[in-house]
């Protein structure tokens, strides 16, 4: 029988799930669509909707719970202001799962988790762009050795 078996415990202890959990959800915060293995997006799915859940309450209290559990200000941040107003109409569901094949090294089974209806432009946030990159490349070969 299966009583009392709340969720799974990915070969994890309590703390290293717990930060692996903390970790995901920020990075599903941030890009709007993270790729993993099956059994932790759907570990995941129901923490990220609990997490929308929770930004869309707009009160104190909801705001430090966020704070709390993601660990982060500019997430919590993007929970109450960006993706609330976005789905203050729907009333669950906010995240999708799609099978993505077997990773090479190990066969295991690996998947995209993602907001619905995300922003496509989250996934550069941390890119920088080339038009800058090459103006600071040219801005450095100008500059001649000082020679003593």
């Amino acid at each position: 029988m299966r009583h009392g078996f709340a969720n799974k415990k990915l070969n994890r202890n309590s703390e290293h799930r717990k930060a692996l959990l903390k970790n995901m959800l920020n990075s599903l915060i941030k890009y709007e669509q993270i790729k993993t293995t099956l059994p932790k997006a759907k570990f995941l799915k129901p923490q990220a909707d609990k997490i929308i859940t929770l930004g869309k309450k707009n009160s104190l209290s909801s705001t430090k719970n966020l704070i709390s559990q993601l660990q982060d200000k500019k997430s919590a941040n993007k929970v109450t202001k960006t993706l609330s107003k976005r789905y203050e109409k729907r009333s669950g569901g906010y995240t999708r799962i799609i099978k993505a094949g077997f990773r090479y090294g190990d066969n295991a089974p690996m998947a995209i988790i993602e907001f619905v209806d995300r922003d496509i432009e989250a996934r550069r946030v941390d890119k920088k762009k080339n038009d800058q990159s090459k103006n600071t490349e040219n801005k450095d070969s100008k500059k001649e050795p000082v020679s003593k």
